[in-house]
């Protein structure tokens, strides 16, 4: 008989994006690569929107993979947008629907504000432009004109896009006030989920701003901190590994994976999390059809 595989060993990836948010792949084209790049545990986690939810879910259903329901709820925090991502909450949940669409809306106003920066700066049309990239209009974004000014040839690489016109400073850059973090984690644990600190090395904070935020967290009922993620490195790892075990959380993977050739890490291709933290899936084991912590996927 072969030895259980420890937790941290599972192939997880709770952390990714669709067409419904600012991905450019259908749910169920996501399930399908997720279950040939060798994800064990999977969950779709689009920007402050469950509408991928259900199809997420039959689609996983279909393949043989382990689900969990997932969504990126944007919060604001000391002037920063910091992403919660929920895991394992109840998809219908009527608190946890309406605090998503309260978030969601305001959208579109700033997406004008962004694109009249842009034209100022003799970039016309890109509105238009980003709306063609947006496969949910309710959820236009970033991404969207980054792929717009890409394909019109304004620049190489949606990172240059950002670096040059979407950042704070830069003429397409227009802040939004997002959810409560307070409010944010509420509607997460409301509905059952585990709250979890999205990315963390991401954010331009402090070392105070940063512990006051994993602080303020923590004390809102966040569980978990994203460990191993697209954006960060070996060295972001281990440093917010150790934030981890400092405020006793549960270590998260996902790849934050948005589109082919896109996206930093595949499904499926992320490096392990490190020894001595304990999965965020150890408390997501009961959600997860197909899943059980102590013996691996089934």
């Amino acid at each position: 008989m072969s030895s259980p595989r420890r937790p941290a060993l599972l192939n997880a990836d709770l952390h990714c994006h669709s067409v419904v948010s600012d991905g450019t792949l259908e749910p169920e084209a996501l399930a399908q690569r997720a279950k040939a790049g060798g994800v064990e545990l999977w969950a779709l986690t689009d920007h402050d929107e469950l509408g991928g939810q259900a199809r997420a879910r039959a689609a996983a259903a279909t393949v043989g993979l382990p689900w969990v329901s997932g969504v990126e709820i944007s919060v604001t925090f000391a002037g920063e947008t910091v992403h919660v991502v929920g895991l394992g909450f109840d998809i219908d949940d009527a608190a946890l629907t309406a605090g998503l669409a309260s978030t969601r809306g305001g959208r579109e106003q700033r997406a004008r504000e962004m694109a009249n920066g842009l034209a100022r700066a003799g970039i016309a049309g890109s509105f238009e432009g980003a709306l063609r990239h947006a496969g949910n209009p309710a959820l236009i974004s970033r991404t969207h004109f980054a792929r717009h000014l890409v394909e019109t040839g304004v620049c190489a690489s949606p990172h240059e896009v950002f670096r040059r016109y979407l950042v704070d400073g830069r003429p397409g850059y227009v802040p939004h006030r997002w959810a409560a973090l307070g409010d944010a984690v509420g509607w997460i644990t409301s509905a059952g989920g585990v709250a979890v600190i999205a990315h963390p090395a991401r954010y331009r904070f402090s070392v105070n701003e940063e512990y006051a935020l994993f602080s303020e967290f923590k004390a809102h009922g966040g569980q978990g901190v994203e460990v191993v993620t697209g954006s960060h490195s070996r060295a972001d790892a281990a440093r917010v590994a150790a934030l981890a075990q400092e405020f006793g959380l549960l270590a998260s993977r996902g790849s934050d994976f948005h589109a082919p050739g896109e996206s930093r890490y595949d499904l499926g291709s992320l490096p392990e999390l490190q020894g001595g933290l304990t999965p965020v899936w150890t408390a997501l084991a009961p959600k997860a059809s197909c899943y059980s912590a102590a013996d691996g996927p089934t």
